[in-house]
């Protein structure tokens, strides 16, 4: 039997690992190195211009995610998709140029399959805010370009599309500040996911987002965390490596037998303070192993028991593989946490009460 896991790290609200510019990317390398399918998001996998091909981890954009979740949407890997270039009107010249170039790169050195590009008929118009919460969001004034632009590419035969959009230049903000250190929110993921989101439920195929911002100036003392994005013009090559090969989506079961399917679910791993989650909640219900890990702050304060559901809490993303790997092998991961001298003999615990002998009593059924 094939073991499927699920990794979310939510956008946008400050996660101490995942929150970054990739920095979750090595906890989804060790974490497919021990289940069959790793379900995970661009956010985790995104690195900028740093990426990190894996053969058993599905790329999926957020909104589709959701909809997995839920029973909605089936997954259905592909050898390769032909993806699509959309370029946001308001990009500048000379920037619009930098990407095509990353996209011609793409192209030549890592032999990806794309169409032409697409420049939208108006500027999208994206806004950034920030919730009371600390968590990050956005706003596009013209979603009707945006999506007018990737129907046209769709139409020419995209299978998977890339957006670029201007985002506001705004290099002297102490959340950008913050964030370059390794600290608060990334102030670009909250919108980056409602243009992604809007595609993905409009046309039902894969998209991901890379913003398009003029270099910033210089800083000596970049956080690693951060580093990635510091490290050239465009943040394109990620998104372009993670869609080429992102799972399409089977909108009914009988669509595709081949397609992974929510009850097909193991485990899920997830911040033990960001487990509010439409995904997260959906998943609960068809009871896999859900593990929450303590030491992934975030500006949530949702914990498994605030939501009812009944997690597996670790202080550590290391001690989560640990249980992924005994889960898989059918060993209680409790167990591997202390010693045998340590495990209660089961007659300490309370004895089971044989309902089934007090219903027929009370209802005369022999």
């Amino acid at each position: 039997m094939t073991y499927t896991a699920v990794l979310i790290v939510p956008t946008g609200i400050g996660a101490s690992i995942g929150g970054y510019a990739g920095d979750a990317l090595p906890v989804a390398r060790a974490m497919a190195g021990v289940v069959d399918h790793l379900i995970t998001h661009p956010n985790v996998l995104n690195g900028a211009q740093l990426y990190w091909p894996l053969a058993n981890a599905h790329y999926v954009e957020g909104y589709g995610l959701d909809r997995f979740c839920a029973g909605q949407w089936g997954l259905r890997p592909v050898p390769q998709n032909r993806v699509g270039l959309l370029l946001d009107q308001a990009v500048e010249t000379e920037l619009r140029w930098r990407h095509l170039q990353a996209a011609d790169a793409a192209r030549a050195t890592l032999g990806l399959d794309l169409t032409g590009y697409m420049v939208t008929d108006a500027p999208l118009g994206v806004t950034l805010q920030t919730a009371a919460s600390g968590a990050t969001w956005g706003t596009i004034a013209r979603p009707d370009s945006l999506l007018r632009a990737a129907a046209r590419l769709i139409t020419a035969g995209a299978e998977a599309i890339a957006v670029v959009a201007r985002f506001p230049d705004d290099e002297d903000s102490a959340v950008l500040q913050a964030y370059r250190q390794g600290q608060g929110v990334d102030p670009l993921a909250g919108a980056e996911a409602v243009i992604s989101h809007l595609v993905v439920r409009t046309f039902q195929v894969p998209c991901a987002h890379a913003p398009a911002l003029q270099p910033l100036p210089l800083e000596p003392s970049i956080s690693p965390k951060s580093a990635a994005e510091e490290t050239g013009y465009t943040f394109l090559p990620c998104v372009l490596a993670g869609l080429s090969q992102a799972p399409n989506f089977a909108t009914s079961p009988n669509d595709d037998h081949q397609a992974l399917w929510a009850d097909q679910v193991n485990a899920v791993v997830v911040p033990a303070t960001a487990c509010g989650g439409s995904g997260v909640l959906s998943l609960s219900r068809q009871r896999p192993l859900i593990i929450a890990v303590a030491e992934n702050q975030t500006t949530m304060q949702v914990s498994p028991a605030a939501v009812g559901i009944d997690a597996v809490i670790v202080a550590s993303y290391l001690e989560a593989i640990g249980f992924l790997a005994a889960h898989r092998a059918g060993v209680s991961g409790h167990l591997l946490q202390q010693s045998s001298q340590g495990v209660a003999p089961i007659a300490a615990h309370a004895a089971i009460p044989d309902l089934s002998v007090a219903n027929s009593m009370g209802t005369g059924v022999r």
